[in-house]
């Protein structure tokens, strides 16, 4: 399973916030291959998965933001019925607990992607290896 880098950013709610954060990184061919955002009151936490997370997390400092930079799962899942129920249930039984995830499932047949944050990333890692 790959452990891979997520970057978490504060960015203040208002219009064109997120979008200048995808300008930046698309003005710098970052490719972002999964992203969660989660509003409050006056702020956005922005979670994504990038290619090339290094230069993404010096284009944003440039830009003035802090990054925070996390190990998660990025799991190829089936896109299937019953898939992230099997994943979650591998995850109970060692008692991992999941701290949050977020999950792009594309249309059709095929394969999606599923980024996790879980209280035991390398044992995590070890009982979903295929």
């Amino acid at each position: 399973m790959p452990i891979v880098k997520q970057l978490t950013i504060l960015l203040e709610n208002n219009p064109g916030a997120l979008s200048n954060v995808c300008s930046d990184l698309a003005g710098k061919d970052i490719n972002i291959l999964a992203m969660s955002v989660l509003d409050t009151i006056d702020s956005g936490l922005i979670r994504m998965v990038v290619d090339d997370h290094e230069h993404a997390v010096k284009k944003l400092a440039d830009s003035g933001l802090n990054v925070i930079e996390t190990e998660v799962l990025s799991l190829e899942m089936s896109h299937k019925p019953g898939t992230l129920a099997e994943i979650t249930r591998q995850l109970s039984k060692a008692k991992i607990n999941i701290e949050y995830a977020y999950v792009s499932v594309p249309p059709g047949e095929g394969t999606s992607i599923g980024i996790f944050w879980v209280s035991n990333l390398k044992k995590a890692s070890e009982i979903l290896e295929p």
